[in-house]
Protein backbone atom coordinates (compact mmCIF):
# COMPACT_ATOMS: atom_id res chain seq x y z
CA UNK A 1 0.00 0.00 0.00
CA UNK A 2 1.16 3.51 -0.66
CA UNK A 3 1.01 6.54 1.61
CA UNK A 4 -2.24 7.89 0.19
CA UNK A 5 -4.09 4.63 0.81
CA UNK A 6 -2.65 4.47 4.33
CA UNK A 7 -3.83 8.02 4.98
CA UNK A 8 -7.36 7.33 3.77
CA UNK A 9 -7.58 4.10 5.80
CA UNK A 10 -6.28 5.89 8.88
CA UNK A 11 -8.89 8.64 8.55
CA UNK A 12 -11.68 6.09 8.06
CA UNK A 13 -10.58 3.98 11.03
CA UNK A 14 -10.16 7.03 13.24
CA UNK A 15 -13.65 8.23 12.32
CA UNK A 16 -15.19 4.84 13.05
CA UNK A 17 -13.32 4.70 16.38
CA UNK A 18 -14.55 8.16 17.33
CA UNK A 19 -18.17 7.38 16.44
CA UNK A 20 -18.12 4.03 18.26
CA UNK A 21 -16.68 5.54 21.43
CA UNK A 22 -19.28 8.32 21.30
CA UNK A 23 -22.15 5.86 20.88
CA UNK A 24 -20.87 3.51 23.60
CA UNK A 25 -20.38 6.29 26.14
CA UNK A 26 -23.76 7.78 25.22
CA UNK A 27 -25.51 4.42 25.75
CA UNK A 28 -23.66 3.87 29.02
CA UNK A 29 -24.72 7.30 30.28
CA UNK A 30 -28.30 6.65 29.19
CA UNK A 31 -28.31 3.42 31.19
CA UNK A 32 -27.00 5.29 34.23
CA UNK A 33 -29.64 7.96 33.68
CA UNK A 34 -32.38 5.31 33.43
CA UNK A 35 -31.29 3.90 36.80
CA UNK A 36 -30.89 7.24 38.56
CA UNK A 37 -33.34 9.41 36.60
CA UNK A 38 -36.26 8.87 38.90
CA UNK A 39 -34.29 10.42 41.78
CA UNK A 40 -33.56 13.62 39.86
CA UNK A 41 -35.78 16.73 39.93
CA UNK A 42 -37.95 17.33 36.87
CA UNK A 43 -35.92 20.34 35.69
CA UNK A 44 -32.74 18.29 35.69
CA UNK A 45 -34.42 15.44 33.81
CA UNK A 46 -35.28 17.81 30.96
CA UNK A 47 -31.60 18.74 30.41
CA UNK A 48 -30.12 15.31 31.02
CA UNK A 49 -30.42 14.07 27.42
CA UNK A 50 -28.50 16.98 25.78
CA UNK A 51 -25.98 16.92 28.64
CA UNK A 52 -25.48 13.17 28.15
CA UNK A 53 -24.81 13.71 24.45
CA UNK A 54 -22.30 16.51 25.12
CA UNK A 55 -20.47 14.44 27.75
CA UNK A 56 -20.31 11.50 25.35
CA UNK A 57 -18.77 13.71 22.67
CA UNK A 58 -16.24 15.14 25.13
CA UNK A 59 -15.22 11.69 26.38
CA UNK A 60 -14.85 10.46 22.79
CA UNK A 61 -12.69 13.46 21.95
CA UNK A 62 -10.43 12.81 24.95
CA UNK A 63 -10.20 9.09 24.09
CA UNK A 64 -9.39 9.92 20.45
CA UNK A 65 -6.63 12.34 21.44
CA UNK A 66 -5.16 9.82 23.89
CA UNK A 67 -5.18 7.04 21.30
CA UNK A 68 -3.62 9.36 18.72
CA UNK A 69 -0.84 10.39 21.12
CA UNK A 70 -0.09 6.74 21.84
CA UNK A 71 -0.01 6.00 18.11
CA UNK A 72 2.29 8.96 17.43
CA UNK A 73 4.78 7.62 19.98
CA UNK A 74 4.89 4.23 18.28
CA UNK A 75 4.66 5.12 14.57
CA UNK A 76 6.59 7.58 12.41
CA UNK A 77 3.69 9.32 10.67
CA UNK A 78 5.81 10.84 7.89
CA UNK A 79 7.08 7.42 6.91
CA UNK A 80 3.67 5.80 6.44
CA UNK A 81 1.19 8.63 5.79
CA UNK A 82 0.82 11.38 3.20
CA UNK A 83 0.08 14.90 4.49
CA UNK A 84 -3.58 15.84 4.20
CA UNK A 85 -2.99 19.55 3.72
CA UNK A 86 -0.01 20.60 1.65
CA UNK A 87 1.22 24.18 1.48
CA UNK A 88 1.56 25.49 -2.02
CA UNK A 89 4.93 27.02 -2.75
CA UNK A 90 4.90 30.69 -3.68
CA UNK A 91 6.29 31.66 -7.01
CA UNK A 92 8.81 34.42 -6.92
Amino acid sequence: MNKKVNTVLFILCATVFNVLVTVLVFLLLLIVYAKLGRFLPEGVQMWSFPFTFLVAMAVAFIAYRSALRLLLKKIDMEKYFDPIFVRKQRKG
